[in-house]
């Protein structure tokens, strides 16, 4: 599926100049690092690579899934990204695709870092149930999914085994 996802972005930029990947923290980085390599392979050369954290960027958090207000801290992270992004074509990069938010939290941390000439989108697993008008570019697979359901990536990178896991969640609404 990567390899696929891979394949997909070289072709439509006709090889890697004047791009960059950029994976969402924290499961986009793996999807975004796994693409950069097998793009590596394939052209010779590697796009730049940086991750963004969107932490202090999403508007849900301190909600629960019915929209209640909730106790939390959010976890920040690193954001690095160790190349200008003005000009660049920047394929943004998720494990997962569901309500938006997450994407529009990292559009807008990214135009904090500069202007990109165009942002992608490249996913693994779209499931749909959009709460916001975004899509992917690139997509690895698309399912079905409820709300009540949770769709998780796991991947060796963090110590599983390369799956897509769909389960139900007790009593809540599932995550983005």
């Amino acid at each position: 599926m990567v390899r696929r996802l891979a394949l997909e972005i070289v072709e439509r930029h006709r090889g890697v100049g004047g791009i960059a990947l950029v994976g969402i923290r924290t499961g986009g980085l793996h999807v975004a690092e796994r693409l950069r390599a097998v793009i590596a392979e394939v052209e010779g050369t590697a796009p730049p690579l940086g991750a963004i954290d969107i932490a202090l960027y999403r508007d849900d958090v301190g909600f629960d899934d019915a929209g209640r207000p909730r106790a939390v801290k959010p976890v920040i992270g690193a954001t690095e990204l160790p190349f200008a992004l003005d000009g660049l074509r920047v394929v943004l990069v998720d494990d997962v695709l569901y309500t938006g938010r997450t994407v529009r939290a990292a559009l807008d941390a990214l135009m904090d870092y500069g202007r990109p000439r165009a942002v992608e989108l490249a996913v693994l697993v779209d499931r749909g149930l959009r709460e916001l008008p975004i899509r992917a570019d690139y997509t690895g697979t698309s399912i079905d999914s409820r709300p009540e359901e949770r769709v998780l990536v796991t991947l060796r990178e963090r110590g599983d085994a390369d799956q897509i896991v769909i389960g139900r969640v007790p009593g809540a609404g599932a995550t983005p």
